[in-house]
C-alpha cells in the first residue's frame, strides 16, 4: 500500500546559521567574500543547481592577514557552505596573487591586543572556531593556494582536506621568530603531513619551504605553474631548483637557488604577473571527481580522516588559549610590536641575543628592558 495517507511537511527548512552580516565585496577589503561558481564538467559545461564555494580571504595589501571580523567571516562561510545542499566543496583562497594568507594580522595583534591578554583569550575563542568550522565543514575543503602560507596561515591550510598550489607559494612558520607559537593547528597537523623531524623543524626554525618541496613531502595534492615566458610558454618556479638529483648528500628538489641566480629568478618572479589558468583547471577537475560521488559517502570518507587531525587539535586548542592570551603580555608584546613598527626601525625583530642577556641577568621585564630589546627608529 502507498504511504500518500501520512502527513507529511514538504516545506524546505532554513538550516542556515548566518546571513551574509560577515561577508564583503573584492572592493571593499579588508573582509571575507562568499562566492557560489557553478561546477563545470571536462567540457567546459556548467552543470545547473550544483556549485563550489570560494571564501576569500580579502586583505592583500596585508598579504591576506585575517582581522578579527575576517575570522568571523570564514566561521560564517565554513558554515553556510555546510548547509548548503547546492554545494559541493568550498575552495578556501586569498585575493591577489601574492600571498594566500599570512596569519594573524599582526598591526592590530600589535596595536590592540598586545598588553590586552583577556581580550586576545576571547579572540582565540574565535580563531579555534575558525579552525573547527574547517574540521567541521559538512563539505570537503580545497585550500587554493595561490601565494605565501606562512604562520597562522599555515596553521589554518593545514585544517583543509586537500591543497592545490601556485608553484611560487611559500609555506612556513613565524612564530618562534615573532613571539608567538605555532600552536594554532600546525604542531597538531604538522607531524602528521611531514613526519616529525621536518615538523620540528618547521615548526621551531622559521624557514620557508617551497611547494615543490613540500610536494616532495607528500603536503600537497598538486603544484602547478603560474608564470609564462615572453612568448608565453609555461615556466617552473625558477628560484627553485626543479632537478631531483642529490647533492653532497641531500636531495636538492624543491631547494631554493642561492646567490645572483636566485635574486634574478625573484626579480622576475616580482615583475611577471601570475596566470591561475592551470591551477583553477585542477581545481575543476577535484570538483567534478567530488560531483560524481555519493555526498554523504564522501563526507564521510573525509570526516573519517579528519578524525585523526580534531583527535590532536581537540587535546591541546583549549590551554593553547590559555598560554597565547598570557603572552599577550610578554614575548608577544616585543615580537609583534618589532614586526608593527618595522617601517620605522627598519628591523622586524627584537635583539634576540640582548634579550636573553637580560632575562640571564634576571632583569625586571619593564618599559626600559623593552626599549633595550626594540630596535631605535631610525632617522628620517
Amino acid at each position: 500500500m502507498a504511504l500518500e495517507w501520512l502527513p507529511r511537511d514538504h516545506e524546505k527548512k532554513d538550516h542556515f546559521l548566518w546571513g551574509d552580516e560577515h561577508f564583503g565585496s573584492m572592493d571593499e577589503p579588508p573582509c571575507v567574500v562568499y562566492e557560489k561558481k557553478p561546477i563545470v564538467d571536462p567540457k567546459g559545461n556548467t552543470v545547473e543547481g550544483l556549485y563550489s564555494v570560494w571564501l576569500w580571504l580579502n586583505n592583500p595589501r596585508q598579504y591576506n592577514s585575517y582581522t578579527t571580523e575576517m575570522v568571523k567571516g570564514v566561521i560564517a562561510g565554513m558554515t553556510n557552505a555546510g548547509a548548503d545542499n547546492s554545494v559541493v566543496a568550498v575552495v578556501f583562497t586569498g585575493a591577489g596573487d601574492r600571498a594566500w594568507c599570512t596569519g594573524g594580522n599582526t598591526k592590530e595583534y600589535a596595536e590592540y591586543y598586545s598588553g590586552r591578554p583577556t581580550e586576545y583569550a576571547l579572540y582565540m575563542d574565535l580563531f579555534n572556531g575558525m579552525v573547527d568550522s574547517i574540521l567541521d565543514c559538512k563539505k570537503p575543503v580545497i585550500c587554493r593556494v595561490n601565494g605565501m602560507r606562512i604562520a597562522g596561515g599555515q596553521e589554518i591550510g593545514a585544517a583543509c582536506d586537500l591543497a592545490v598550489a601556485s608553484d611560487t607559494a611559500i609555506f612556513g612558520q613565524a612564530g618562534p621568530r615573532h613571539g608567538s607559537a605555532p600552536v594554532g593547528g600546525s604542531s597538531d597537523f604538522l607531524p602528521w603531513y611531514l613526519g616529525i623531524e621536518d615538523a620540528m623543524w618547521s615548526c621551531i626554525s622559521c624557514e620557508m619551504w617551497s611547494a615543490y618541496k613540500m610536494f616532495r613531502k607528500s603536503y600537497l595534492s598538486k603544484v602547478v605553474p603560474v608564470l609564462k615566458d615572453e612568448d608565453g610558454n609555461w615556466i617552473r618556479n625558477p628560484q627553485v631548483i626543479t632537478a631531483d638529483y642529490v647533492q653532497d648528500g641531500a636531495i636538492v628538489y624543491g631547494e631554493f637557488k642561492t646567490g645572483d641566480e636566485f635574486k634574478e629568478a625573484r626579480n622576475f618572479v616580482y615583475n611577471t604577473p601570475a596566470d591561475f589558468e592551470l591551477l583553477d583547471k585542477e581545481l575543476d577537475k577535484m570538483l567534478w571527481t567530488f560531483t560524481n560521488l555519493f555526498p554523504n559517502c564522501l563526507q564521510m570518507s573525509i570526516d573519517s580522516i579528519r578524525a585523526k587531525k580534531k583527535f590532536f587539535w581537540d587535546q591541546g586548542k583549549l590551554y593553547y588559549r590559555h598560554w597565547l592570551a598570557a603572552n599577550m603580555s610578554s614575548e608577544a608584546f616585543l615580537g609583534f610590536h618589532a614586526f608593527n613598527t618595522k617601517k620605522i626601525t627598519g628591523k622586524d625583530t627584537i635583539d634576540f641575543i640582548k634579550y636573553r642577556q637580560l632575562i640571564n641577568e634576571a632583569r625586571l621585564v619593564d618599559d626600559e628592558f623593552m626599549a633595550e630589546v626594540l630596535a631605535e627608529p631610525q632617522e628620517q
